[in-house]
């Protein structure tokens, strides 16, 4: 009996000991980095499809490279690159592009947001039909409207003229093809502006507004003083998406006019992959390296300024 007695407490030593210290700490750092595992795949998945394709694009963007040889050239492509007469253009027509379809974005969807989140006759409806056009496939929208809009046979230009009104050129007119395909973009993007900002109405606590009705507060200091500074997150999330998305934009426009005409309608997206279609290949890396360098100069102050004004609120 002294000897199974002995030989449990060997095993089982106190709870003060050394021993029995050491395990529970061993087992409180196995915890700890027990959740940090679950990084893992995440961190991989990063790794692969993420930081190695962007280390090797700023190096292939510094060679003359083709699928079989590279040569290092240094900044001889970005050279070439700034002094592309079509670079100039595509700068400015991205910059307006995007801007000017990111303002519509926030301003029709907060203004369908409002009506959509009211007690509006059929309002599931109306939020369906919004949003539908985000589903479409890209492509499939520029391939439509570039027919719908065709200035001969189109059906928009046909509705036109039975009415004695202008039937313009929309995608062949220089002036306006750009802004044309820019008023495409926002009806297919509008929806899913208009998601984030129902979302982020919905989210106010009704108190507010029936606080603010009991005051004796009309529609309008509602909406400036309660709707409009409680829903800055959620207009701070469209401005992000949607300015990234008008920057790098690409196959809508391609779809619709390759650029044209001219290069009244290119943007850096375009002149990319013009680039690449004539076989330039290390230009064309140099290209993608230049818009990923605008894009990320103006997207990181545009964020912190706004992450800076919703910590404010």
């Amino acid at each position: 009996m002294r000897t199974v007695t002995a030989t449990l407490t060997t095993a089982n030593p106190p709870a003060g000991s050394t021993e029995s210290t050491v395990g529970r700490r061993a087992t409180r750092k196995l915890r700890s980095f027990y959740p940090a595992w679950f990084l893992i795949p995440a961190i991989a998945l990063y790794v692969v499809f993420f930081a190695v394709p962007t280390f090797a694009g700023f190096y292939f963007s510094l060679t003359r490279w083709t699928l079989f040889d590279q040569t290092f050239i240094g900044f001889d492509n970005f050279v070439r690159f700034f002094h592309d007469p079509q670079l100039s253009s595509g700068f400015l027509h991205t910059f307006e592009y995007g801007f000017v379809t990111s303002a519509a974005k926030v301003v029709l969807g907060l203004a369908l947001a409002l009506l959509l989140t009211s007690p509006v006759l059929g309002r599931g409806y109306l939020r369906a039909v919004v949003f539908f056009p985000v589903l479409v496939s890209t492509i499939g929208v520029g391939i439509t409207f570039k027919a719908l809009l065709d200035p001969f046979h189109g059906i928009v230009n046909g509705a036109l003229g039975a009415v004695g009104l202008p039937t313009p050129g929309w995608f062949t007119d220089p002036n306006l093809a750009l802004w044309s395909i820019a008023a495409v973009d926002v009806w297919k993007g509008v929806g899913i502006a208009t998601l984030i900002f129902i979302a982020g109405i919905v989210a106010i606590p009704q108190e507010y507004f029936e606080a603010a009705r009991m005051d004796g507060a009309n529609s309008w200091s509602i909406f400036r003083n309660i709707t409009l500074p409680l829903s800055r997150p959620a207009m701070g999330t469209v401005i992000v998406l949607s300015l990234i998305g008008g920057l790098r934009s690409f196959d809508l426009i391609w779809a619709t006019t390759g650029g044209g005409p001219g290069f009244t309608s290119d943007v850096i997206a375009s002149v990319i992959y013009k680039q690449y279609q004539a076989g330039f290949y290390g230009l064309s890396t140099a290209g993608n390296v230049v818009l990923f360098i605008v894009v990320t100069a103006i997207m990181v102050p545009v964020s912190w300024l706004l992450n800076r004004k919703e910590a404010d609120l």
